[in-house]
């Protein structure tokens, strides 16, 4: 069961969930990564990377997942691409206070908002980015 089997509007419990996992997963590589290109001093430090990345991104999936999920069932409209521009905006909104800087914060906003927005209709609209080779 994948996050596009879900109603919209319906489960945000399940919905957060999914989008919460998907973060703490995007988290832990990204600051593996972060952690293997800029070494720290310590192994203290390392774990306060690691766990600073992770949580970050965990937090943006929680947010994305059911401010999208409850935009849906405030609205009564779950098939609305605006929900998911909405929950990728309140995502940037964290990252912006996560970072304090509003110029952070309204360019995430923008940014996850309409990457948001564009997923959605793009799966609605049945959008390939890519396609099977032809053999």
């Amino acid at each position: 069961m994948g996050y596009w089997d879900l109603e919209e509007g319906k489960d945000c419990i399940g919905k957060t969930w999914m989008t919460t996992k998907l973060g703490t997963a995007l988290g832990l590589v990204g600051s593996a990564y972060h952690i293997v290109a800029f070494q720290p001093d310590s192994a203290v430090a390392a774990l306060q990377r690691a766990t600073n990345g992770t949580v970050t991104m965990a937090a943006l999936g929680a947010i994305f997942g059911m401010t999208t999920c409850l935009s849906a069932q405030a609205r009564d409209s779950p098939d609305d691409p605006l929900n998911y521009f909405i929950g990728g905006c309140a995502s940037g909104v964290f990252l912006g206070a996560r970072t304090h800087s509003i110029m952070t914060g309204t360019s995430a906003c923008l940014g996850l908002g309409l990457v948001a927005f564009f997923t959605k209709v793009g799966k609605v609209e049945g959008w390939k980015l890519s396609t099977e080779p032809k053999v």
